[in-house]
């Protein structure tokens, strides 16, 4: 039998918690000490030097019971008003059971399109990146008041796994109504058995998915393992566990039943190998060649390096990267457009607002946004 990883092994961990962990769903009140004592658990991995980010549900359910709405599937509009109402208390409750703690939460609401187009999930990662070197702990759940198209089951689980890979965390964690992947559904057969750890995803795993589990969550195993598909390919481990009892990741840390879904990769190796083969490229810029021995020492690119640019790109496309014989060294996200890039082609860092008008990132294309030729 293959063994499960240890908790303490792993430094970047996106928690997701689902509306029925949250929520009584009888006074549609949140469930206090259950949240304190996950705050505990958030805090225990903080103080070791984790990074933690949160994926939240709870705002519908929440703003469904202040607006008097049924207990029945809701109307887009009144999902809508149900969020805009709930968000308040759902962000307010986190900033101060965290508080308690001393620890700062930021709230970002984000959409399943932010995390699939280059510029703004861009825009989101880096706001990911700066909250979590302020050591603060990013609060993220989906910006339900707008959505424009039905508001589906599921989607905190896979906006969950979006995160976790726009974060490069190594560990997702889906905390649940049920304590792991079952092979038949345990509330039909009692003979199921949990399945401790799913080295890959099969088809085989993939069919013994179910629905979902309770009338407020979403979610149900099948939109789980579609999560795990997703975090796995970007090498990010994933855990299902009972979120129900009392400090759930400090069970998972002592051995408590759960399933684990591994990945051969990790973070970065799949992100470079994304860059490197996945996406079209859309122009190039050209260095000198101290600048090509700055990256080849793992430095980002700066303009200062820069001597031309070719082609037509937006901030978050990418591009080749040439030496000065033009020949190919890398590839990566360019964070200006092209336009911009070519204003701050040979230009300091220091140069960019005057260029500009306006403050800009001092890096053309950051190193965790590049792959090299051989890497």
């Amino acid at each position: 039998m293959i063994a499960s990883p240890s908790l303490s092994s792993f430094r970047r961990i996106v928690i997701k918690v689902g509306s029925s962990l949250l929520v009584d769903s009888k006074k549609g009140a949140l469930k206090r000490a259950w949240l304190e004592a996950l705050a505990d658990d958030v805090a225990a991995l903080h103080a070791r030097g984790c990074d933690v980010l949160i994926v939240s549900s709870g705002s519908i359910a929440l703003g469904r019971s202040v607006l008097k709405l049924p207990h029945r599937q809701l109307k887009l509009e009144d999902s809508q008003a149900a969020a805009a109402v709930g968000q308040i208390a759902l962000a307010g409750t986190w900033a101060e059971v965290l508080g308690a703690k001393s620890i700062t939460a930021g709230q970002i609401l984000v959409t399943l399109n932010d995390t699939e187009e280059r510029r703004r999930y861009l825009n989101a990662r880096e706001t990911i990146e700066r909250l979590l070197a302020l050591r603060a702990v990013p609060v993220i759940n989906e910006n339900d008041t707008i959505a424009t198209t039905e508001i589906r089951y599921g989607d905190n689980d896979r906006l969950a796994a979006r995160v976790a890979t726009m974060a490069s965390a190594d560990l997702l964690i889906l905390l649940s109504d049920i304590d792991g992947l079952y092979d038949a559904p345990p509330n039909e057969n009692p003979d199921a058995q949990l399945i401790p750890v799913v080295p890959r995803i099969t088809r085989e795993i993939e069919a013994m998915a179910g629905g979902a589990g309770s009338e407020l969550s979403r979610g149900g195993m099948r939109t789980k393992v579609e999560a795990a598909r997703i975090a796995t390919s970007a090498g990010t481990h994933m855990i299902i566990a009972d979120g129900r009892i009392s400090n759930p990741v400090s069970r998972i840390a002592d051995g408590g039943r759960c399933t684990w879904f591994l990945t051969p990769s990790n973070p970065v190796t799949a992100r470079k190998k994304w860059i490197s083969g996945s996406l079209e490229l859309r122009g190039s810029v050209t260095l000198d060649d101290g600048a090509v021995r700055a990256l080849r020492s793992g430095r980002s690119l700066l303009p200062a390096g820069v001597t031309k640019i070719t082609g037509s790109f937006a901030r978050g496309d990418c591009v080749a990267i040439l030496d000065a014989q033009d020949t190919e060294v890398g590839r990566g996200l360019v964070a200006y457009d092209a336009g911009e890039a070519a204003q701050l082609a040979g230009r300091n860092s220091r140069d960019i607002e005057d260029v500009l008008g306006a403050p800009g990132r001092a890096e053309m294309i950051h190193r965790d946004d590049m792959v090299l030729k051989g890497e």
